[in-house]
């Protein structure tokens, strides 16, 4: 697709210098440097459009950069220019710096930010950008080279003095020198990839004979991840917590720490719920956490935003330095809502050459905030990522979009750790407030291509308590279908009691997990009453008196009669489950008796209901009103019927508290008899399980093979599926090439049976 460019501007070329000492009180000066007129954002979904609305506010043009399947989305939508920058694979787009640059260039975008992911964190392209006379927002490339190495780094840290974890660093990967700074170090230990990250070569090891196959495993996840085999061993920490710290530096010598986040609950080695400030600090424990973390930017001459991560061990309350993240983070809006700062602005006006706004002694701390993070993922199945488009999305209102305002502290000229010893202020009132960052909109596609995450719900509140009850709420109105979601789970760990009570540890999923997964319980009468309605209401409306003519009041039951009745089956989203028989009879217009047919027979007499919207049921069912949001998803067209879920409907069912249930229709007996005659014809056919890249074909027509060989390799959201053949035969027709996207449903290789023959 061609750029879309709406305005040009000629390039300015400006040229900036990074601090080479820094200094702990902040500079002021009188002559304050200007905004750019114009930049461009390296970057796509939430994190393009969070940029977007700080550059509009501050008067500044934005050019979105996209690949071809993300032409029309939000970030491409709320730019001021936009152009395409290839294909989907992010190695042809997002991660070309020759074409990002062409844009710039094209554009006159005088700066770029990076957002996180991608290039953020690629010193190689900071220096590309130097060298054409275009401004990087984010620290220079000395830095992000120094803390791009995780060996390095340590290193760099011992150095000034910040705690790191016993281990060892060293370049020498002999595996038996390796397996004797084990022994050193003593058992548990960590084996971690120098240049990884979100868990990719790291493994724990728990004892001397484990240690060489872990060390062989997590050598080749880091080359073939990385394109680096070496590692490092570092002290496993048993009961750790995840607590990093936001610092901030701008070129005139200041560093300032912007207080901590806790981002312990994981999953997969990543971060799913984050918030600041982190829990049970003491104002003392604060205050070290952030001197050494603004230690860690000074000694590395750091300039714009960054993150300091540290584990911190909850047995010994100790911390020690982990790594540093050269970017903004993606859980960086709980810090702007606890200080009321937007580091968005904080980056561009660093960038431009200017001082930071506040100065240590004035930032605030004031309430608590949390992060959610909404992927399309599946937690019940390891949290694997899902794919496809989001044919509903019904989301939170929003009551802020940026961090509401919080006053200053007065300036303090002298520079000392007692002005980061602060505890949370919880006295001053804050207004509960909600924050939505998100990259998508109902109708559009969660692709393979790309990490999950549809959105992010921040909230604030006057304190923990509060905040986490901002969240509850916001979580139950927080509704999708078309994709699997991990909302429901982050609702139950909200509701969490260890959670509430500040219990947050690495570990917390594994140790809550029975918890976190309650077994899932059949449909309640009342539930597959609410089904039965909607099915029953959307085939045979009710009639308003207004439009009473006889087209409108002569409906096809008259044929049989003046009662109308049926019978509706219903079963759990699970091919194995039993149906249930729902009897519906309409005693007067709205009004219904119903039998649900379960293991004990349950009726219900005299029930109001009616469709005030095509996805909202209003029902008076046993004296209580509710209003019941029922989404129906379709089958994809080109699957046969047949008595696997995903060839029903399925009807997605949300209570008013915010849990999700999944019920499916099984298709009439006649339409099972004609889905049966096609998947009898082709009972050798493959078809794509899900929306997924066609990874590797390997087969041709004409080819023999035999029952469970590999036919076809398929990607989604950057994990494999390998398709395997059902039947021995000879392969008939193959209906896909290696590269291409295909839809859930697509027959890709047929197979003609042995037994056909």
């Amino acid at each position: 697709m061609a750029c879309q460019p709406r305005m040009l501007v000629q390039p300015v070329v400006l040229r900036r210098r990074f601090a080479t000492t820094v200094q702990n009180t902040v500079t002021l000066s009188s002559e304050r440097k200007p905004h750019f007129d114009k930049i461009l954002i390296a970057n796509r979904g939430e994190i393009a459009c969070r940029v977007i609305r700080t550059a509009k506010k501050l008067g500044i043009k934005t050019v979105a950069v996209y690949s071809e399947v993300d032409a029309n989305s939000l970030h491409v939508l709320e730019a001021d220019e936009a152009y395409c920058i290839g294909p989907a694979p992010s190695s042809e787009s997002y991660l070309c710096m020759d074409k990002i640059i062409d844009v710039c260039h094209r554009s006159g975008a005088q700066a770029v930010h990076p957002g996180y992911g991608f290039l953020s964190e690629n010193a190689k392209f900071a220096e590309r950008l130097a060298e054409e006379g275009i401004v990087f927002i984010g620290p220079p490339s000395s830095a992000i080279v120094s803390m791009g190495s995780k060996s390095e780094s340590k290193n760099i840290m011992s150095a000034a003095g910040v705690p790191c974890v016993p281990g060892y660093h060293g370049a020498n990967q002999d595996a038996d020198l390796l397996f004797a700074e084990a022994e050193k170090i003593g058992y548990p230990v960590l084996i971690k990839a120098i240049h990884g990250g979100g868990g990719k070569g790291m493994r724990v090891v728990s004892s001397p004979s484990q240690f060489k196959d872990a060390l062989a495993s997590a050598q080749r996840e880091s080359l073939k991840s990385f394109g680096d085999a070496d590692v490092l061993v570092e002290k496993y920490i048993e009961r750790p917590r995840h607590v990093e710290v936001q610092v901030f530096a701008d070129t005139l010598g200041n560093t300032v720490s912007l207080w901590e986040r806790d981002c312990s609950v994981q999953r997969r080695n990543q971060k799913i719920i984050e918030e600041a400030p982190a829990p049970g600090l003491s104002p003392d424990l604060r205050a070290d956490l952030s001197a050494k973390a603004v230690a860690a930017a000074e000694a590395v001459d750091y300039v714009g935003a960054g993150t300091v991560e540290f584990i911190f061990d909850n047995d010994t309350e100790k911390f020690y330095f982990m790594e540093m993240n050269t970017r903004l983070q993606v859980e960086h809006p709980v810090t702007e809502m606890i200080t009321g700062l937007d580091l968005v602005e904080w980056q561009l006006e660093v960038a431009a050459g200017n001082p930071l706004p506040l100065s240590q002694s004035q930032i605030p701390l004031v309430g608590h905030a949390f992060e959610a993070r909404i992927y399309a993922e599946n937690p019940r199945n390891n949290f694997l990522p899902d794919s496809g488009p989001l044919l509903y999305l019904n989301t939170p209102k929003p009551t802020h979009v940026f961090a509401p305002p919080i006053l200053s502290l007065p300036h303090s000229d002298s520079y000392s750790e007692d002005s980061m010893k602060r505890s949370p202020d919880t006295s001053t009132y804050v207004s509960p407030s909600m924050r939505l960052e998100q990259g998508f909109t109902q109708g559009a596609q969660i692709g393979v291509f790309y990490d999950p995450m549809i959105a992010k719900l921040v909230v604030h509140g006057r304190d923990r308590t509060s905040a986490l009850r901002v969240l509850r709420r916001a979580l139950e109105e927080y509704k999708v279908v078309g994709v699997s979601t991990n909302v429901e789970f982050l609702r139950l760990l909200a509701g969490n009691d260890a959670f509430i009570n500040g219990e947050v540890e690495t570990g917390f999923i594994k140790k809550h997990y029975e918890d976190l997964f309650p077994p899932v319980e059949s449909p309640s009468a009342e539930l597959l009453t609410h089904a039965a309605l909607f099915i029953a209401l959307r085939e045979h409306p009710l009639q308003s008196a207004s439009l009473s003519t006889p087209w409108t009041t002569l409906a096809s039951r008259r044929f049989g009669g003046d009662v109308y009745e049926r019978t509706i089956a219903i079963q759990p989203d699970d091919a194995s489950a039993k149906p249930t028989l729902v009897s519906l009879k309409s005693i007067s217009p709205g009004n219904f008796d119903i039998t649900v047919h379960s293991t004990t027979v349950k009726t219900f007499t005299g029930v109001s209901a009616r469709l005030v919207s095509p996805t909202t049921l209003s029902t008076t069912l046993n004296g209580t009103s509710t209003d019941t949001t029922i989404v129906s998803q379709r089958p994809p067209p080109s699957l046969p019927a047949a008595r696997t879920t995903n060839t029903m409907e399925r009807l997605h069912v949300f209570s008013a508290s915010g849990i999700k249930t999944t019920l499916a229709i099984p298709p009439p007996a006649y339409l099972l008899s004609l889905g049966k005659d096609v998947l009898t014809a082709s009972k050798g056919a493959l078809r794509a399980p899900m929306p997924s890249l066609v990874v590797e074909v390997k087969v041709s027509v004409g080819d023999r093979i035999e029952k469970g060989q590999p036919v076809v390799v398929l990607e989604s959201m950057k994990t494999e599926t390998v398709l395997r053949a059902e039947v021995s035969g000879v392969v008939n027709a193959v209906g896909c090439v290696k590269g291409e996207m295909v839809e859930e449903g697509r027959e890709l290789v047929d197979i003609k049976d042995d037994v056909e023959e």
